[in-house]
C-alpha cells in the first residue's frame, strides 16, 4: 500500500511524499506505542497495539518513512460498520498530511471489508482532528459524556457513509 502522491494548494508536489502506508507489524509496535504516549494523557498500552495488530478483529496501518514509523491508524469493521480506534502522527510531523493519507487508506480498507458506515470518536477540544475528520466528510451524530480521562473531556461522535448505501 503506497501513499497517493499529495500536491500543496499550487498543485506542485509535496516534500512529505516519501512515506508510505503499510499493515503494521509486530516489530512496529514499540513505535506505535511511542507515538501514542505522546499524543495522549491516557495511551494504549504496547500489549494493546500487539493485540490489534495480530488480530482479526481490527488492522493497523502506519505511515512509514525509510523504516520508521511517524504515524498510525487503528480500525476494525463489525456486521457493516467500521470505526477508527486511533490515529496519531509522531508530534514533530504533524502538519505534513499524514494523518490524511492514513484516514483515506484506512477508510478504503474499512470499505473493502464492507462497511458501509464509519464512526470514530474526538476530544471536543481537538479541532485540527476535527477538521481532519470533517474535510474527509465525517458528521457528528452524538457526544459521549466524560469519555476521555486524563483530562476528562467530552468527545464529540463522528460518522461517515461510505458507498451506496449512505
Amino acid at each position: 500500500m503506497a501513499a497517493r502522491p499529495k500536491h500543496r494548494p499550487d498543485g506542485k508536489p509535496s516534500t512529505g511524499d516519501r512515506f508510505i502506508i503499510r499493515r503494521a507489524q509486530a516489530a512496529d509496535a514499540a513505535r506505535i506505542h511511542a507515538i501514542e504516549r505522546a499524543c495522549f494523557g491516557d495511551p494504549w498500552s504496547e500489549a494493546s497495539f500487539r493485540e490489534a495488530i495480530e488480530g482479526t478483529w481490527s488492522f493497523v496501518l502506519v505511515a512509514d518513512e525509510g523504516g520508521e514509523v511517524i504515524g498510525y491508524l487503528v480500525g476494525r469493521d463489525v456486521a457493516g460498520t467500521g470505526e477508527v480506534l486511533n490515529l496519531a502522527t509522531d508530534p514533530r510531523r504533524r502538519r505534513q498530511g499524514i494523518a490524511r493519507v492514513l484516514l483515506e487508506e484506512g477508510l478504503e480498507e474499512l470499505g473493502s471489508r464492507g462497511a458501509t458506515e464509519v464512526f470514530l470518536e474526538v476530544r471536543e477540544s481537538n479541532r485540527p482532528a476535527q477538521m481532519l475528520y470533517r474535510d474527509a466528510g465525517f458528521r457528528p451524530v452524538g457526544m459521549r459524556a466524560k469519555y476521555y480521562h486524563n483530562p476528562s473531556e467530552d468527545a464529540l461522535v463522528l460518522r461517515l457513509g461510505l458507498g451506496s448505501l449512505a
